[in-house]
């Protein structure tokens, strides 16, 4: 503060020091003018930087709202394609393998006749290619069906030793083609499962064995361990090297390319899937040029009595003389029905188209056993034709139920019909077999 009593030069001094703090306070007040605009500039800019980030965002969620439309309309689209091919293909395998199946009647009626060395082999090359046809249509047919999102399941016991019968009735001629041995162990194991996909996955499995068997043979049988029965198929044959393992399950995966091997790589795929669906746990062992072994888990539900195997020449004895009344509209089928039942099993058949020509084909006799085809003309079914012959008849007449559709609807009835379920194509030897036990 100035005094009047200082000298000029502290005077002086004073006035300095007083100018040089209001020009620092001047120089601090312009700095903070200076800041303050500056942070309103960035707040100005921020608020413009959200706003356009705001509207980018806006922008994006309208896109993805939109793709989520349109990804939701493609997926609509695919699953009703899906849906479609499976209805063409439920539809279309009655029509493909009713000629098939007629025609494996047929054939298997031609080889029951004398033939030259000529005859024999053509008749057993034309065997063999109709075994690729069947095998390649049921592979189409069931990874169509394993695909699917909306596939049902028929779970019910199922019974180790009847489907080890129909196995080695099916695959023991193929076996002895190879020279092999295929041995079916005895087994009173139940299990729970859909028995059409329990017999798939043991068809595939037992006929790769087969094929990639040179010389030895294939076993199959029932383990119990840990709770769960195990389905067992061993083979001799080449192995499988630990880096073909889990490659062999994926489609069109075959372990060499030999031609000589038939099948389009399909059987372990399917065996995979099926198994993936039901919740049956698969496991392989292997051991190069020593053979491999196969194990699906099953769930145990019982132990039951084990029943002897009859023989195939018993089950000859049981069936000649016995009448069978076949319902089928086909008439190729017809005609392959009758040729099998008269000439090779000594049976006497009657053949109808309908429910109606049945029933006045059976007149006062009751048939011995009834074998229906599930689709007829007019609405008319297997079912209303075995209801019907066994409502008029004087007591419960065993019956078979044929047919081309994988339905499980179609297994449930027949479950609760007390009536087996046949698939086209038909082979005689497992007809034959079924009926031998039916009429035992």
């Amino acid at each position: 503060m100035l005094r009047d009593d200082d000298p000029p030069t502290r005077q002086v001094e004073k006035l300095t020091r007083i100018n040089n703090v209001l020009i620092d306070r001047i120089d601090r007040l312009e700095e903070s003018r200076g800041s303050a605009w500056s942070m309103f500039q960035a707040a100005v800019a921020l608020e413009q930087e959200v706003l356009a980030r705001t509207r980018d965002l806006e922008r994006a969620m309208a896109d993805l709202s939109q793709r989520n439309r349109e990804l939701a309309v493609a997926r609509a689209s695919a699953e009703e394609a899906n849906r479609s091919k499976t209805r063409f293909l439920r539809a279309a395998s009655h029509d493909l393998l009713q000629p098939l199946s007629a025609a494996r009647l047929f054939l298997s009626a031609l080889t029951d006749t004398p033939m030259d060395e000529t005859q024999k082999e053509l008749t057993d090359r034309l065997g063999s290619a109709f075994e690729s046809v069947e095998q390649l249509m049921h592979a189409v047919l069931d990874i169509s069906r394993l695909d699917s999102q909306r596939i049902e399941f028929n779970r019910q016991p199922v019974a180790l030793d009847e489907l080890f019968r129909r196995l080695s009735a099916e695959f023991a001629p193929m076996a002895e083609a190879k020279e092999l041995r295929l041995t079916f162990m005895p087994t009173g194991a139940v299990v729970e499962s859909d028995p059409v996909f329990l017999r798939r996955i043991a068809q595939n499995l037992v006929s790769n064995a087969i094929k990639y068997t040179q010389r030895g043979g294939v076993a199959v049988g029932a383990r119990r361990r840990g709770g769960m029965c195990w389905l067992c198929v061993y083979d001799t044959g080449v192995g499988i090297p630990a880096v073909d393992r889990n490659r062999i399950f994926d489609e069109f995966q075959r372990l060499t390319h030999d031609n000589g091997t038939p099948g389009m790589g399909l059987g372990l795929s399917i065996v995979r899937r099926a198994c993936a669906k039901l919740g049956h746990p698969i496991s392989l062992s292997s051991e190069a040029m020593r053979g491999t072994v196969f194990r699906v888990g099953l769930t145990l539900v019982e132990t039951g009595t084990q029943q002897p195997a009859r023989s195939p020449d018993s089950a000859m004895l049981t069936l000649r003389g016995r009448v069978a009344l076949v319902v089928e509209n086909d008439a190729d089928m017809r005609r392959g029905y009758e040729m099998i039942l008269r000439d090779r099993l000594g049976m006497v058949p009657r053949i109808a188209g309908g429910t109606a020509e049945a029933l006045a084909t059976m007149g006062d006799e009751p048939p011995d056993v009834i074998l229906a085809d599930y689709h007829l003309e007019n609405g008319d079914t297997g079912v209303n034709a075995i209801e019907s012959l066994r409502a008029a008849s004087d007591r419960p007449v065993p019956a078979v139920m044929i047919t081309a559709h994988r339905d499980p609807q179609i297994a449930r009835t027949c479950a609760a019909m007390g009536v087996d379920l046949l698939e086209k194509p038909v082979r005689p030897v497992e007809l034959a077999e079924m009926l031998g036990r039916l009429l035992a």
